[in-house]
């Protein structure tokens, strides 16, 4: 991974869609966006829409392909959310029924894709604020838990939030809160610290997705971020048909900045 840290998106998706990368792109393309995914068929669209409005923490949408087109307009130039991922999810009412790195032979006419904030867009804002991001210090992927805490419904899409955790010096905290909170489209400030067990996480040593947990010295807070990984639980609540999304920590990284993410979403109309 590490001789991607400094590439441009652009390399790296080149590298995915031929199949020469499959890894994680947790600390690849340092400084830019990457985003999280959704493709699903059209007539579960108005639903998806409003679960993202109603819960803007763990789902901000960054943009909303055509229908039938995997070509984002915004994000990325000569890009396809159907080749440049390095590993996608696919399920079936409901039901996660296989990985793959390439999903072209399953697209459909009435795909609608959803391109969501992730929160490795805002890792380089906090080492460059010299706040450790001990996930990419021990290379492994950013803990993920599944938390007692209700997204607002909509439509047939409801579940609970997932977060990420990072533990952060407690010195550092309001810092951490600060910096983050100026990126309001890849998650934006964390959502807690502090005690776990208050949002339904009874042990930090077994997060959701079996990744390896992030080491909390002492002196250090768990800091938890709303995650993008929230979909997934709704849409195994719901049980659509098909529905199409990122293996976590394997993301779309996108042409945008992560400086200028939030001015170009203004320019775009979204606020």
């Amino acid at each position: 991974m590490q001789s991607f840290v400094n590439v441009h998106p652009k390399v790296l998706r080149e590298k995915i869609r031929n199949g020469t990368y499959t890894g994680r792109t947790s600390g690849c393309c340092r400084g830019y966006v990457q985003a999280n995914l959704v493709i699903l068929p059209e007539r579960y669209a108005d639903d998806f829409t409003k679960f993202c409005q109603r819960n803007p923490k763990p789902c901000p949408v960054l943009e909303v392909l055509d229908k039938g087109d995997p070509r984002p307009k915004f994000l990325a130039a000569d890009a396809s959310i159907a080749t440049d991922l390095s590993s996608y999810r696919i399920f079936k009412k409901g039901e996660l029924v296989e990985e793959r790195g390439d999903i072209s032979d399953l697209w459909q006419d009435d795909f609608i894709g959803y391109l969501t904030g992730c929160s490795y867009s805002f890792e380089d804002a906090l080492m460059k604020n010299n706040i450790e991001i001990r996930n990419i210090t021990d290379n492994h992927v950013v803990a993920h838990y599944i938390t007692n805490i209700p997204c607002a419904p909509g439509g047939i899409f409801t579940g609970p939030v997932v977060v990420t955790m990072r533990p952060i010096p407690e010195d550092r905290i309001d810092d951490a809160y600060r910096i983050t909170g100026q990126f309001p489209h890849v998650h934006g400030m964390p959502i807690y610290h502090g005690d776990p067990s208050r949002i339904g996480i009874d042990d930090l040593n077994k997060p959701a997705f079996g990744y390896p947990p992030t080491r909390v010295l002492p002196g250090e807070v768990p800091v938890f971020w709303a995650c993008g990984v929230t979909p997934q639980m709704a849409i195994a609540e719901a049980k659509p048909d098909i529905v199409i999304t990122h293996t976590p920590a394997h993301m779309f990284v996108c042409d945008i900045l992560d400086v200028d993410i939030e001015e170009k979403l203004c320019e775009q109309g979204q606020q």
